[in-house]
Formats: C-alpha cells, structure tokens, sequence
C-alpha cells in the first residue's frame, strides 16, 4: 500500500488497482473515563503514552472513500451538523479537496449507527448528501437508526446479518460488540488488504498495547473485546492493512504483534488528531 498525496482533510493511498482516500471529517474530545477495565470500571490510572487535550482523550473522526475508477464506496459519512460542535462535520469539504464528486458515490457502508458515522448522510441543510444514493450497507442490528433525519433513506437500506460481497472487492463483514450491529468492510486487491473499521478503537496509543482495555459506550464489553481481538489477530497477517475510524488521521497503518497479547501500529502517512 502506497501513499500517493495528502491535503489537509484528506490522503489518497494505492492498494493495488484501487485507490483510498482517508477522509478527515474532524475531531471529538471524551473524557479517558470511558475506558474501562476487564472489570468495567473506569481505569485507575491513564498510562503515560497516552496524550491529552486539556482533560480530554482527542479521538479523530475520519472516513474512507475507495474506488476502482468506475465504482466506488464510501465508508461512513462523518458527522454532518448532528454533533452540534465546531470541530465535526468536515467531510464534505475533505471530499471537495480530494477531488471525489459526490454525484458519483452510488453505494454507502456504515460501520455502527452512532452520531459521527452514520449522520452525514444529510447535509446541515436537511438535504442528501449524495444525491445519486443507491444503498446503505449496515449491520442488521443498527438498521433502526434510520428515523428523523434519516428516514428519507430507509428503503436504500440493505441490512447485513453475515458476510455479504458488495461487490467484487468489497466485503462487509459483522463484527458487534460496540454496537449489535457494528460492521467491518474488507477491502482487498490483489493479495493486499484494507480492513476499514468503525469503533473496533478509539484510543489507539491505549488499545493496541493493551487490547483488553474497552469503552464505556460499547454495548456489550466482553464482545467488543473479543471482537477487537480477532480483528487485530487478522490484521496481522502479511499484506493487510487497517483503516480505523477513531485513529490518528489519516487513519491508514499496519499492525504487527510485540507480544501474544500486545501490537504496534504503524502508520502508512504522518497522523494527526
């Protein structure tokens, strides 16, 4: 996998006939009292390889656009206005910036139903973002985000309850645990993959030394956890990489184990927060 460019709210990247672009649509502050133990209480103590912002864990929010030229896929939309906060909502400009017509993008996977994933769907200004919209691929069990401001896009709705192709190097992959319906899209050219997930991590100088760690807003710990698990485990084999929602923008890097239990995660381009 090779970087190509970068801008200020974006990365395009080659994995084999494909091209990614890393879409920054900004960041959101939490306090580290959502990281929970083994036990599900809040950590006694925040490591110090872990950085803050005034008190707060700076979690970035991005997304990924893949195409092979003539189809192509978006994964998740960001925030839109949904958050209510300035530092959100900044895919469309990073869509803008890397060149990426909206008209053009025909299919949407999400990877969970919460705010900062699924929202941007609709513009601020209550309208579709892509207007050329054929499907939204989400896990069967987050179908029911699709209400208020996003009932309009129900019946493009397909609900995944098992591995399904979306298309001939797409595939969409159940992975709950943060949510029932939390969903991971494998991409893949070539022998190389790209594993695009939501909210497998969201501190990642925390979760890839030490996995077991979990969050307060998974919906079930234990099967997050395990579920992290096994996904860091197949990202360790060679050729695969990972597309990570809440890492450090651009988001892209490679995983490799320190010890059975630990990994180091590299980045394929500088990163942000």
């Amino acid at each position: 996998m090779r970087l190509l460019s970068t801008g200020r709210l974006h990365a395009t990247f080659e994995l084999g006939d494909l091209r990614v672009v890393s879409l920054r649509d900004g960041y959101i502050d939490m306090p580290p009292t959502r990281l929970r133990d083994e036990d599900g209480c809040a950590l006694a103590e925040l490591p110090a390889a872990v950085p803050l912002a005034g008190d707060n864990l700076r979690l970035s929010v991005n997304a990924f656009y893949v195409t092979d030229g003539t189809r192509s896929l978006l994964i998740d939309t960001g925030a839109s206005n949904a958050w209510h906060d300035p530092t959100m909502g900044l895919i469309y400009e990073a869509l803008d910036e890397a060149d990426v017509d909206r008209a053009q993008i025909t299919d949407v996977a999400i990877t969970h139903k919460h705010e900062d994933h699924v929202s941007g769907l609709i513009t601020p200004d209550g309208s579709e973002a892509f207007p050329n919209l054929e499907r939204v691929w989400i896990g069967a069990g987050d179908t029911s985000v699709f209400t208020g401001r996003l009932a309009p896009l129900r019946d493009r709705v397909v609900p995944v309850s098992e591995e399904v192709a979306i298309n001939d190097w797409a595939t969409a992959i159940p992975s709950p645990g943060h949510t029932p319906g939390h969903t991971v899209y494998d991409i893949a050219s070539g022998p190389s993959h790209l594993l695009a997930w939501g909210d497998t991590v969201h501190v990642p100088t925390l979760q890839f030394t030490h996995p077991e760690v979990t969050w307060e807003l998974d919906n079930d710990q234990p099967q997050a956890r395990a579920a992290r698990a096994a996904l860091l485990d197949r990202l360790t084999q060679p050729h695969h990489y990972v597309a990570g929602a809440h890492l450090d923008s651009p988001g892209i890097a490679r995983i490799t184990p320190t010890t059975p239990t630990s990994y180091t995660l590299t980045y394929l381009a500088p990163s942000t927060t």
